[in-house]
């Protein structure tokens, strides 16, 4: 593909990823203001306390091959086929599994209820074993107009379906139908939208190809995933559900918002990042002009957010969860390095080293378990968010050093890349803080006024200095601008 149309189908993609997630976004908000209402911190943990075991039974079924495919430049029917039934085959074994040992999980949390909300919920293993191959096919070659259609579709009718449920008193059970609703949907579109078939073939040959990559992928996955999610499983042991609810409110918010403009651009680089993983040139000038556009947006983006928790909080989700401020402000600073971990990560599996991801990505997590359960023992719930966050900024920096060592992207310049952004940000955060605070103003006038003053100094920092990260974001954003008005 040449350099013109590669940009080209990058830039559509990107649009469209954009489009698929503000979208989501924006009925996430509105329906996540309405559930807050209608649903306890109870509910939400009880679904939190679950999400170990279900996230981990779906990193199984893909196996790490859903990246091989992507990864692999032309795959064949008999690719997709043998990957197809090795998904089926391994959610079968999964669910059984999930099955039979649900009474031990319900009892290790003791919560009778959780036993049938995961025989239940298990059935997704199912459905995205059916859909995954169809959705790799359309995410490599970039169609993401139609994969933010069905994206768009399938948020709406399972949210309102879930409100629905909520208000007539259907409490977890809501949000089980919801992640149900999430993956039949796409699965059900996917199946009829995309003219591949299954044939009745599995090629021990292309198990052994795209296993030698994807094993180590899905290894990865694993570790990545039991990393994230150990959390939670410590928390609903050591704390009730309704911690876990005010847990997962606080983390929720804050993904939504340190990992938004991230999954759109992951949704695009890894494709394009496979294209360029012959030219470490132009694939280490890609990264770089990622890191510093995105780190442009988020940074200040969780700085407000951090400054303006509580008066948001109130405002969208009721008195019922001020408890969850100060868990979502401390981890408003994992944020800033989470956002920057797909643009790093991502260029690193594309160029096939899945093997020495997953020799660092053990690494990381051994570490970032240490953090974590050390803050717990030491200073009980804040300490395990503290510990989230020193795992985070750690895992950051282990990034950028592969992506030093295999693209040539020095770590170091990437650190002085982000670094005037990151500086301005702290600066103006604690500047509008102060400012706040002496004026000594009502809740939501508070808030509002912090907001105000951040956008104004980050704003005119901007448009004074001129920071490299301000141009590549800017001639960013009149690309894509050009690319939706001359469709």
């Amino acid at each position: 593909m040449s350099s013109g149309n590669l940009k080209q189908k990058a830039v559509s993609g990107m649009m469209w990823a954009a489009l698929q997630r503000y979208s989501t976004i924006s009925i996430l908000f509105i329906s996540g203001i309405i559930l807050a209402r209608l649903l306890t911190p109870h509910d939400y943990g009880c679904i939190g306390m679950l999400a170990i075991f279900m996230v981990l039974a779906e990193c199984f079924i893909d196996s790490g091959f859903g990246s091989a495919l992507i990864q692999k430049k032309r795959p064949t029917q008999e690719d997709y086929s043998t990957i197809f039934f090795w998904n089926i085959g391994v959610a079968a074994v999964l669910y059984t599994i999930l099955f039979f040992s649900a009474p031990a999980i319900a009892s290790f949390y003791k919560i009778p209820l959780l036993c049938d909300v995961l025989r239940v919920q298990g059935v997704i293993l199912f459905i995205y074993a059916f859909k995954i191959v169809q959705r790799n096919q359309l995410q490599k070659k970039l169609n993401f107009r139609t994969l933010s259609i069905v994206s768009i579709v399938t948020s709406l009718t399972s949210l309102t379906i879930t409100i629905v449920m909520a208000y007539y008193g259907f409490g977890v059970w809501a949000l089980v139908a919801q992640h149900l609703l999430t993956a039949l949907i796409p699965a059900f579109v996917f199946w009829f939208y995309v003219k591949w078939r299954p044939q009745f073939v599995f090629s021990v040959k292309s198990f052994k190809e795209l296993f030698g990559f994807g094993f180590y992928m899905f290894l990865t996955q694993i570790i990545n995933k039991l990393g994230e999610e150990i959390q939670g499983l410590l928390i609903g042991r050591f704390y009730n559900s309704a911690t876990m609810g005010y847990y997962s409110r606080a983390n929720a918010s804050e993904k939504l918002a340190s990992s938004s403009i991230a999954y759109v651009l992951s949704q695009v680089t890894y494709p394009l990042y496979a294209e360029l993983q012959d030219d470490k040139a132009r694939l280490s000038n890609a990264v770089r002009k990622l890191t510093i556009s995105l780190s442009y947006v988020t940074f200040p983006l969780m700085f407000i957010l951090l400054l303006c928790a509580k008066p948001i909080f109130v405002l969208l989700y009721s008195e019922r969860w001020v408890e969850s401020v100060p868990y979502f402000q401390i981890l408003c600073l994992a944020g800033l390095a989470a956002c920057l971990q797909g643009v790093n990560n991502l260029s690193i599996a594309a160029i096939g080293k899945s093997k020495i991801m997953f020799k660092w990505t053990v690494i990381k997590r051994i570490v970032g378990i240490v953090f974590i359960v050390a803050g717990l023992l030491l200073y009980g719930m804040k300490g395990l968010l503290v510990g989230m966050v020193l795992n985070t900024w750690f895992s950051y920096f282990v990034n950028i050093s592969m992506v030093s060592i295999h693209i040539g992207y020095r770590w170091e310049k990437q650190v002085l890349d982000i670094l005037p952004v990151l500086v301005a940000s702290i600066t103006i955060a604690i500047m509008s803080y102060v400012i706040g605070t002496l004026c000594s103003l009502s809740l939501y006038l508070d808030g509002m006024l912090k907001f105000v003053i951040f956008v104004a100094l980050y704003a005119g920092w901007s448009m004074l200095f001129r920071p490299e990260s301000y141009r590549c974001f800017r001639v960013n954003i009149l690309l894509i601008t050009s690319r939706i008005l001359r469709r």
